[in-house]
């Protein structure tokens, strides 16, 4: 195999590994508590700082633009 093929079958490899093991990890388990309750909540923790990260979201500046039931804009 080149080495370009080789360098896309890895890396398709470790993200097939990676997606599996989020979805084994945050899959339902049953009732709370649980055992990988801990995993769980760090994934997801990750998983929301990324996009406030990678999306730029700031709750302040959100609920600044959001307007009230009468349509006026809230300012704090």
């Amino acid at each position: 195999m080149d080495l370009k093929t080789n360098k896309l079958v890895r890396r398709t490899a470790m993200l097939g590994s990676v997606t599996a093991a989020y979805f084994l990890l945050t899959a339902d388990y049953g009732p709370p508590p649980n055992v990988l309750d801990p995993v769980k909540g760090a994934i997801k923790s990750a998983a929301h700082s990324l996009k406030k990260f990678m999306f730029n979201t700031h709750t302040e500046e959100t609920e600044k633009e959001i307007p009230d039931s009468n349509g006026v804009k809230k300012e704090s």
